[in-house]
């Protein structure tokens, strides 16, 4: 893969970062946009834990999608505390993705403010997103296509991107938002992935307070180099591309994708790996022959 590394800027006025990032849709990091924040100063693990560890929370591994275990469901329960005590002590694979904090922690509102990037951000969807040491999300884009930034608190943590113009190198599973879940993004097998050579796409690794701008639809992989957490913001995708895109995706490919699992359970699971293989396999010969 051809992975360039993300620009970086200390702090950026809205009217730059629209002409120079959201117009081309180039992604960003900034450094200091929230260094005002009275999260950049208390969010960290410990304090999660104490205003929120008498919270069940939903959690999640990196097992590949099994008809059995359903359509988003968690793959245990954990109070925060006990879940914060486990990422200090070990490395695990449990992650915690979309939690609402509005929902579930009020007082977390306080520390925190929205910036003025030029966008209008969802303000009813921050969501918070937790991670043990080498716990990884597969790569995947979003079913709304949004902007995002996303904020790091407490840690490090590695991040790949790809814009939606490198979905044919990227073993796109059908009628899905994930790449095959056998790849390994952070040392990726070409003899078994040769198409995955093709692909263009950025790195970077996000410290704490550090904000990542992803442009619409852009593939994210990210894989926590220490345990940490980050919280994501979202503006609507403007592109009316794009928006057609988040509305098939809504209304139309996941009602589709419940429904064949239904009706023929992990055959259809398995059916769209093998088809993600194939179909971009197909991609290399007719390059090759080319």
């Amino acid at each position: 893969m051809k992975l360039a590394e993300i620009p970086r800027v200390n702090n950026i006025t809205k009217e730059d970062f629209i002409e120079n990032y959201f117009k081309p849709q180039k992604p960003v990091v900034i450094q200091r946009a929230i260094e005002g924040w009275p999260a950049f100063d208390k969010w960290n693990l410990s304090y999660i834990k104490s205003v929120a560890g008498d919270i069940t929370v939903p959690l999640y591994d990196n097992r590949p999608v099994q008809h059995k275990d359903g359509f988003n469901e968690p793959h245990a329960k954990m109070k925060m505390a006990d879940y914060v005590d486990l990422l200090k002590r070990e490395p695990t694979k449990y992650r915690i993705f979309l939690w609402n904090i509005l929902k579930e922690v009020p007082e977390l509102q306080k520390d925190y403010t929205f910036p003025d990037f030029g966008l209008k951000l969802l303000k009813g969807l921050p969501m918070l997103f937790f991670g043990g040491k080498d716990s990884y999300t597969f790569m995947h884009y979003d079913i709304d296509l949004a902007n995002i930034f996303h904020f790091h608190f407490d840690g490090e943590k590695e991040v790949i991107l790809f814009p939606q113009e490198e979905t044919k190198n990227l073993y796109k599973v059908p009628h899905s938002l994930i790449t095959h879940e056998s790849i390994d993004f952070s040392n990726p097998d070409y003899k078994k992935w040769p198409v995955l050579e093709k692909a263009s796409g950025f790195k970077t690794t996000l410290s704490h307070g550090e904000v990542l701008y992803m442009p619409e639809g852009y593939w994210h992989y990210m894989k926590y180099k220490s345990p940490g957490f980050s919280m994501s913001l979202r503006a609507m995708s403007r592109n009316p591309k794009n928006l057609a895109k988040a509305s098939y995706n809504i209304l139309i490919m996941r009602y589709y994708d419940v429904l064949m699992r239904k009706l023929k359970g992990q055959n259809w699971i398995d059916w769209k790996n093998e088809e993600a293989i194939s179909r971009t396999n197909k991609n290399l010969e007719a390059f090759v022959k080319n």
